[in-house]
């Protein structure tokens, strides 16, 4: 199955979510982020923050949030069960925190093959903004396998 490259350019509905405290702390806690201004209040005020930071890489799970997170596969005509995470980077702007909605808006911004074709790679780049503010850019790479690749 070929990817059409026509697909750049194409953007998915923005979803708005509420950074939240105690999502914030358990993700903290999750990955090991030891320092205090990511799950005490005062911690945080003492480092200059009006509330608790969102940690570094959570605005992952803030974008997967989305009502339909891999509709666009379906909508490509991709099965699921072919492809792989290829990658993700994070672009910070601003600092988030908690109680900021953050919203946050999908285009495809490159399409390319390797192997022959075996593997298509599709890349996303999210904008996370907080009322029009820029906070961070996403970038997400989601590869493609060919199923009949490899098959004689």
């Amino acid at each position: 199955m070929a990817v059409d490259p026509a697909i750049i350019g194409t953007t998915e509905p923005a979803h708005t979510v509420e950074v939240e405290r105690g999502r914030l702390r358990a993700f903290a806690h999750a990955t090991g982020q030891n320092d205090p201004v990511y799950s005490d209040l005062e911690a945080a005020g003492a480092a200059g923050h009006h509330d608790l930071p969102v940690p570094p890489t959570f605005l992952f799970c803030l974008e997967m949030e989305n009502p339909d997170p891999f509709g666009f596969l379906g909508r490509l005509g991709i099965d699921p069960r072919t492809i792989l995470h290829g990658g993700q980077r994070f672009e910070y702007h601003a600092q988030a925190f908690a109680g900021d909605a953050l919203t946050f808006a999908t285009e495809v911004t490159d399409v390319y093959t390797k192997k022959g074709g075996a593997l298509e790679f599709i890349e996303r780049a999210t904008r996370v903004t907080r009322a029009g503010e820029q906070i961070a850019t996403l970038t997400s790479t989601t590869v493609v396998r060919d199923p009949k690749a490899g098959r004689k």
